[in-house]
């Protein structure tokens, strides 16, 4: 074994992420449900699941999902940082000057939001409560760097879109530094240094916040990424790579463990910091579970990602406010059907729109 991870399973990964992601932001809307620890922490929050863990009723899987499921986006920094050396190191192609290196991966994830953004802000014009926007804020959106601005969380809309600039940010990082220098020590510098820092203000919930909405949040799992794909092959020449069912033992071992730390790990602020580590680990090996019957259904889901992140937001102004406290499965159905249905007909849109070249 080479590498730890085919081109199929990095997308199975991106299908269990972006599922995560669009069930966590339908279900922490809903009444009653309880919020994720996402950009800051508070124990108040962890205590709330582990009163509905311990005393479960038939909205459990709704917890959960509002709780953990936003983890989905560790596993794309993961698979960024991870595609990024595959592609710029370890491929075909030769070195990429900086400003056209920035103006690609810019028209790239374009190329994915301004047709979700449209969209979304057309509807959102014709139905209650319209965000308005300052010209200032579209700008920001639209140039993807509204997540540097004083409370992202307010100025971000719709809020999953913060994505594309944290994601903008750790691309233009890779190119300045770690492309530059590739020991393994820059970026474990920068992870130590970056996880310091929000340790630092602990108790500063706003520069927290716009901490983690930036590159400083995301180096971690970015960085597993890049030294993921880097030393593969070098770790996979020292072990002996079990077979059968040594194999899936062993990754059925590292799902349970994974879990166990995850949850574990929600209930300190400092731990909570390595839960996307967790999460990426578990994410593999889920992957590496996955039935052969489910697999292709999986794939399928994270071959339209882009389209289901840009997508599921729209879907979302539509579908949460009247299931909003009753009927909140059938709700949940509903958005799930729509999201995905449309999302494959956005697919077939953005592919229409000329890709940009390197």
């Amino acid at each position: 074994m080479k590498e730890l991870l085919t081109r199929k399973e990095c997308t199975a990964m991106r299908g269990i992420a972006i599922l995560a992601i669009m069930l966590h932001n339908y279900t922490h809307w809903l009444k009653g449900i309880v919020r994720e620890n996402e950009y800051t922490w508070q124990y108040e929050k962890w205590d709330q699941l582990w009163q509905v863990v311990q005393h479960p009723d038939e909205l459990l899987p709704m917890h959960l999902l509002s709780f953990f499921g936003h983890y989905g986006v560790p596993v794309f920094l993961f698979l960024s940082g991870y595609g990024l050396v595959k592609k710029y190191e370890q491929g075909d192609l030769p070195e990429v000057g900086i400003w056209r290196f920035i103006r690609y991966s810019y028209l790239k994830l374009f190329r994915i939001f301004i047709v979700g953004f449209v969209a979304f802000i057309l509807l959102d014009a014709i139905t209650p409560n319209m965000h308005r926007y300052l010209w200032t804020e579209v700008v920001a959106m639209l140039g993807m760097f509204a997540n540097f601005f004083e409370n992202p969380s307010k100025v971000v809309w719709p809020g999953p879109y913060w994505y594309f600039s944290i994601t903008l940010q750790m691309y233009i990082l890779y190119r300045l530094v770690f492309y530059r220098w590739r020991h393994w020590g820059v970026v474990a510098i920068c992870i130590v240094v970056f996880g310091a820092w929000q340790v630092c203000v602990e108790n500063d919930m706003v520069a927290l916040e716009r901490l983690r909405y930036n590159f400083v949040g995301g180096m971690l799992p970015f960085g597993i990424g890049l030294l993921q794909a880097r030393y593969e092959q070098g770790v996979a020449k020292d072990w002996k790579v079990p077979t059968g069912k040594h194999q899936l033992f062993i990754w059925l071992l590292s799902l349970l463990v994974a879990v166990a730390g995850i949850f574990y790990a929600s209930t300190d602020f400092v731990c909570w910091l390595f839960v996307p580590a967790l999460i990426i680990w578990g994410t593999i090996a889920l992957v590496k579970l996955t039935p052969q019957k489910l697999s292709p259904y999986i794939v399928w889901l994270g071959g339209i990602s882009a389209a289901i992140f840009v997508v599921h937001p729209i879907v979302r102004k539509v579908f949460v406010r009247p299931y909003y406290q009753q009927d909140q499965y059938a709700g949940l159905l509903l958005y799930v059907v729509a999201t995905v249905f449309l999302s494959w007909l956005f697919m077939k849109l953005i592919h229409k729109i000329p890709s940009p070249k390197l």
